[in-house]
Order: C-alpha cells, then structure tokens, then sequence
C-alpha cells in the first residue's frame, strides 16, 4: 500500500523516527542494544557466475553474517547512452560497456536460486536496486529489506518507489552533504529507516572514513545507524561497532585477485570469518557503562589492594 507522503516541511526541521531506535528486519532487530547486523556484501562480485554467488553465500553463512545483500540493475536503464558502445576487455573477450553489465547481471532464475540456497543456509539475502524496475523486481521475490546504495540517495523517484514497497530501508551516505541526508530522510518518512556511515572510495583510506560520523547522523536523525566500509582491513570496521554501529556491511570476495572494481576493497573468506569474531568480541566487551567489581578480581584485590588513609 502506497504510503501517505507529507510534501510541505520546513527545510530546517529533521523529522522523527516513527519506529524509535530499531527496524524489524525479517526475524532480526537491527538498533541500539541489539547484537550488530552483519551484513556480507557480494554485489555483483559473483562476475555473473551463479555458482560463484553460491559459493559466497556459504562463505558468509559459515563464518556467521546475518545476511549477504547483491545489486540489481536494468543494464539499458542504468548505464549512460554515451557509455553504451565504449569498449571493453573483460575476462570474456572484447565487448561493448552495455553488453559487458549485461553479461554479469542475474535475472530471474538466478536470483530464486540465490533465495532457495540463502533459505537452506539460513541466511537473509537483499539488494541494492538501481532503477524502478528493479525495485518491483526485488519485490516481486519478496526481499526481507532494501538497500540504497550512496549514488541512489538523491535519487527521488527511486526513494519513493522503494519506500511504497513498506520494506525497511538501509540507506548508505556516501559521497552526500549532511543537507542531501536530510532531504532523503525527509523523502523517506514513514519507513522503517536505517542510515550507514560511508565513504564512496575504492578501497577508502582510514584517514577518509570519518568513523566519528555514526554518532552525529545517530544523534541528528533518531534512527539506527550502521557502517558500510570499502577500506582494506579489518581494525577499522571494527571500531566502529565500538563507536555505536548498528549494522556492518563489508563486501566479500572469493579471490580479491578475480576480476571487478570492487575486488580490491573487498574481504576474502578467512578476513570474514575473523571480521565476524572480532565483532561479536567487541560486543561482550562493550558491557553496560555500570562500574562494577567483578568476582573473579576479589582474590586479586585481597592480594594486591594497596588501602591507606587517602585525603580529600
């Protein structure tokens, strides 16, 4: 059912978040207090091999992601008519640019291939839809959650379109002024809204990643604020569970040898399943704020306690 949009607000207001500090995704809580929504992000990763997105969908699942999130697009919609005929060497030959996203891009059969497995591997699967055809065709396969990609996040027929389907939304700001947040999160109101830190560089260096950024959009907007990184590395992303994040996207690799753009700033196996650990580490050691003196101290503390007069 299409949702009821308020055209006409002060630019200067941030609106509420309707659903407070948490979204419902599938059987999962995404917000504050809950354990961090891992997500492994394929893309288009896969080079169009189904049984490379297969494969990736066991890597994530066995090193316990909560889900893995591909991109959809309609190749003749979303690359540029003056890119259309560039030429291209790819792994497959030489090709036109249009032929080339063409060749790499899932359709029907793959994608209800990619849900029966990501079902038997109990492991929530989404995408990133480009263009509004790919919107119904993600909804057509009843995904559990959108995801905007930063390049889509000023794009306002695509916001409404995604929006209507009254799916949860992650919205990622890379490359976007705080005013261009605003406005999307204005667009979207209504929804069950989650924002992502982002810096759109491939691979981002840590001095462009501006960790900090997740506590300001959380404290701007009310909503649930996760971390979508395209650094090499791990320590980085896990600062920023430390830092409040909510949710952890990282895109994944079977080989950063392989070819694609997103290779280089993407995590093999073993780095998944370490980047995994490491977060729900930092989870448990994050505690509650309250100062306590755990038991296990006491025999330390009757041993080494040093007590004496000590003056105001």
């Amino acid at each position: 059912m299409p949702k009821t949009r308020i055209g006409h607000r002060r630019e200067d207001v941030v609106p509420e978040a309707p659903h407070g500090n948490f979204i419902q995704v599938a059987d999962r809580r995404i917000g504050s207090g809950e354990p961090v929504f891992i997500i492994a992000e394929i893309g288009i990763n896969h080079n169009g091999s189904i049984d490379n997105a297969l494969e990736m969908i066991d890597v994530a699942a066995n090193a316990g992601c909560d889900a893995v999130k591909f991109q959809k697009r309609t190749p003749n919609v979303c690359v540029p008519e003056h890119q259309k005929s560039t030429i291209r060497e790819t792994p497959w030959g030489t090709m036109t640019y249009l032929e080339y996203k063409e060749r790499i891009e899932f359709g029907l059969d793959e994608f209800q291939t990619i849900s029966e497995h990501a079902q038997k591997r109990n492991i929530l699967w989404f995408a990133s839809p480009w263009d509004l055809e790919s919107v119904d065709f993600l909804e057509s396969l009843d995904v559990c959650c959108f995801k905007v990609a930063s390049a889509c996040l000023t794009d306002g027929p695509l916001l409404d379109a995604i929006n209507e389907t009254g799916k949860p939304i992650l919205l990622s700001t890379g490359m976007s002024t705080m005013d261009e947040i605003e406005a999307a999160v204005r667009r979207l109101r209504g929804s069950q809204l989650a924002l992502a830190q982002a810096t759109s560089t491939y691979p981002a260096r840590p001095d462009q990643l501006n960790l900090r950024v997740i506590q300001s959009l959380a404290s701007k907007f009310g909503v649930p604020v996760g971390y979508s990184g395209h650094e090499t590395g791990l320590p980085t992303t896990v600062a920023a569970v430390a830092l409040g994040a909510t949710f952890i996207e990282r895109h994944i690799t079977l080989d950063r040898a392989m070819w694609g753009t997103d290779q280089a700033a993407s995590i093999e196996p073993a780095g998944l399943s370490a980047l995994v650990r490491h977060i729900r580490a930092v989870e448990k050691a994050m505690g509650d704020g309250i100062k306590r003196v755990y038991p296990e101290e006491l025999p330390i503390r009757e041993k080494l306690r040093v007590v004496s007069e000590m003056s105001e």
